[in-house]
């Protein structure tokens, strides 16, 4: 079989049984997230493989459209009457979140006897979410309660954080070390950051008052494609973080854009194959091998995370206000990780190479248990705490 008949096939194969875990889903109340990656997971190489994402070249690109579109659809919920209503939240329990779940992972860690940097880089690669199965999963259950609003604000700004603490940790593991370079990995950090932050501004502000003109009232698909695909395409371009680069663009669109109500509400009727695209081959990347060999250090590093997740939405929950169901429930919600969190452990690994042998296993087989459990709890927290 060709390239073009292979690709034509596999695309097809995986939209048609994606849209089997829909119907699946709702009978067995299982999050469609879960469903997928364990489709992924059965026919990737760790289970039948029928296709591995590795040797096809469109799925990094597939995965990347998906993200920035999901990215572009949650910066929409940052307009000003949201934030007006949610902002206090959303902003203290992220931050609590992030704060507490690097202190949490780093001293336990060091408590047990690992090594110093390494726990600090571990609870740097903690903070680090899968907005993408959350917001599937919130979409699935159709909440549209306070708690889901606040939820998805965390999401959309909980990875920001992330990224910020994890290139001042990053710089300050290798200071650690003795080894050179930790402003590098600080100047790094800061521009993957601030890089995206401006790009998303300087492409958000003329497409806020550009799109909409065509059909008057609400943009077209191909406005709305062409200004995220742009925006994705830059960002990769200049090495600066394409989710939170599309996500400034849709925050400035949904507040700039006075002439239409719905901001590139079109992404939504094209996002869904490319979700579906991404959480199979993402199941289609874990490996199972790489979780039995970790041992005490993962499992540690497994319920560290978990406790700095809960204490944090529970204290930062608990400063700005927050109902008792929300601080009770948000931790719960805020469990899945995955792509994030892998690729800041690549970059760990290519500034520290002496950890990479410990660092990369302890991610990758952790991905497996909170990519399959978290979006579970996160279905749970939802149906509880709305």
């Amino acid at each position: 079989m060709d390239d073009a008949a292979r690709f034509l096939t596999l695309l097809g194969g995986v939209l048609l049984l994606g849209l089997g875990t829909d119907a699946l889903g709702r009978r067995t109340r299982l999050p469609r997230v879960t469903l997928l990656l364990l489709l992924g997971f059965g026919v990737g190489p760790s289970g039948l493989d029928l296709f591995s994402p590795e040797r096809e070249p469109w799925a990094p690109t597939a995965a990347d459209v998906a993200l920035v579109m999901l990215g572009f659809l949650l910066g929409g919920q940052f307009t000003r009457g949201s934030l007006r209503r949610h902002g206090r939240l959303v902003l203290g329990i992220s931050l609590g979140v992030v704060l507490t779940t690097v202190l949490c992972v780093s001293i336990g860690l060091v408590l047990l006897g690992v090594d110093p940097a390494l726990a600090l880089l571990l609870g740097g690669v903690a903070t680090a979410t899968d907005p993408a199965a959350i917001v599937d999963v919130v979409q699935q259950t159709g909440a549209r309660s306070r708690f889901a609003r606040v939820l998805l604000g965390i999401v959309a700004i909980d990875d920001a954080w992330g990224l910020v603490a994890f290139s001042l940790i990053l710089a300050g593991a290798i200071a650690l070390t003795g080894g050179v370079g930790s402003a590098s990995a600080l100047g790094f950090g800061l521009r993957h950051v601030g890089g995206a932050i401006v790009l998303g501004a300087l492409l958000g502000v003329p497409a806020a008052f550009l799109t909409g003109r065509v059909d008057p009232g609400e943009p077209t698909l191909l406005e709305a494609l062409g200004v995220v695909l742009l925006c994705g395409g830059l960002a990769l371009a200049l090495d600066v973080s394409f989710l939170l680069a599309s996500m400034v663009l849709g925050t400035v669109v949904a507040n700039l854009a006075r002439h239409h109500t719905r901001p590139f509400h079109a992404i939504e009727n094209v996002e869904r194959p490319f979700l579906i695209l991404f959480f199979v081959l993402a199941g289609a990347s874990l490996d199972w091998r790489a979780s039995l060999q970790l041992g005490g250090l993962a499992s540690a590093y497994v319920a560290l995370r978990v406790a700095g997740r809960l204490a944090g939405a529970w204290l930062g929950g608990r400063l700005s206000g927050a109902e008792r169901p929300v601080r009770r429930w948000m931790g719960p919600a805020l469990l899945p990780q995955a792509g994030v969190a892998i690729g800041m452990a690549l970059v760990a690994a290519e500034h520290l190479p002496e950890l990479r042998d410990v660092i990369l296993p302890v991610v990758v087989g952790t991905t497996v248990l909170f990519e399959l459990a978290g979006p579970v709890l996160t279905h749970v927290a939802l149906s509880r705490a709305g």
